[in-house]
């Protein structure tokens, strides 16, 4: 193609020429690949030959062998010997029924006995099996002999079992470690008591007062309670409330039960005390003697001490007119609390 220049018009002028048209290659022909099938020849099959192995007898190891080869696994599985009573012995101390004592075997096995061994057995009979650790005569201590055997032993009888020795409480045994000679059988468990109130009483116009004594339980199961001026007893076993006596224009200060439960004492705030008969609900005596309140009283067979805030301690017996027989001074500040020894011969205050 040659540019001949603008026409008059003003327009690109683009002459083709036929010499590039004869320049031009012609178009490529298309052959088709020829097909040839694949040719499939089959492998040859080649049977396997199988030879046995020539037969090996295995050997017989010896047990001593077969011992040394032993494994063991993560648990611990000790080897222990057929024959037990090369360790054991659990055989008691007298003869099987078929057999018969023999004079030299009896004396050659109790000459065998050690003396550590033996002090060790009877230690471990009084310790774990609560047996009578005293050693008998026959079967005493006797000095240590270098030539015989060992304590340790396999042969050696520590443990003999036997029906339990009734041991009485004074007996003491030297081969006793524990503080205490006559242990329980079993431990006892301890007394629980519970946190919820059996029974709630009403007591209304209670003394608030700390070094007064208004409750007493007898021991026929009525608890006595001084409310104000008044004296009331509540049966435990009926829950019936019966009122004793009234002490007005005083109050009650101080209550006391007999041992035997059938007469109460009866403290006031003008220093006098009152004997009242529980069965017959009546007073059968009244005593003086203190200059102010009593707020403690202990009974003592037919002896009844007295404490008031005069600092005196006033010592009655019911059995004599004179409201009281004795008097101990030696406090200096009132008296809130009584009680006597058992046997009756000093008095706590």
């Amino acid at each position: 193609a040659e540019y001949m220049g603008p026409n008059p018009a003003g327009q690109p002028t683009c002459v083709l020429s036929s010499s590039w048209m004869e320049r031009t290659p012609p178009p490529p022909t298309f052959t088709p690949p020829t097909f040839m099938p694949p040719t499939f020849t089959p492998p040859t099959f080649t049977p396997p030959t199988f030879t046995p192995p020539p037969f090996t007898p295995p050997r017989q190891k010896s047990s001593a062998v077969r011992r040394a080869s032993t494994t063991y696994s993560d648990r611990y599985i000790p080897f222990r010997n057929n024959n037990t009573s090369t360790y054991f012995s659990l055989l008691p101390d007298s003869p099987t029924p078929g057999s018969t004592p023999d004079a030299g075997t009896s004396s050659t096995s109790s000459d065998q006995k050690d003396e550590n061994t033996a002090t060790y057995s009877m230690l471990l009979r009084s310790e774990l099996l609560g047996l009578d650790a005293t050693p008998p005569a026959s079967h005493a201590p006797t000095r240590l002999d270098d030539e015989k055997q060992s304590p340790s032993s396999p042969q050696k009888n520590l443990f003999r079992f036997k029906s339990p020795v009734s041991r009485s409480p004074t007996h003491s045994s030297p081969f006793q470690l524990s503080p205490s000679t006559d242990r329980p059988s079993a431990r006892i468990k301890p007394r629980k008591i519970s946190k919820v109130p059996y029974k709630m009483l009403d007591a209304p116009s209670l003394q608030d007062d700390f070094y007064l004594n208004l409750v007493d339980w007898s021991a026929l199961n009525i608890l006595a309670v001084g409310l104000r001026s008044t004296v009331y007893l509540w049966s435990a076993c009926t829950s019936k409330v019966t009122r004793l006596g009234d002490l007005s224009p005083y109050t009650v200060t101080s209550v006391a039960w007999t041992a035997l439960g059938n007469h109460l004492a009866v403290g006031s705030s003008s220093g006098e005390v009152q004997i009242w008969d529980v069965g017959r609900a009546e007073q059968i005596r009244s005593m003086t003697g203190h200059l102010a309140r009593v707020g403690t009283m202990a009974w003592c067979d037919h002896m009844l001490a007295t404490g008031s805030r005069d600092r005196a301690i006033l010592t009655r017996d019911v059995r004599v007119s004179q409201p009281f027989t004795g008097t101990l001074a030696g406090h200096k500040q009132e008296v809130c609390g009584l009680r006597w020894s058992p046997d009756g011969q000093y008095l706590a205050s």
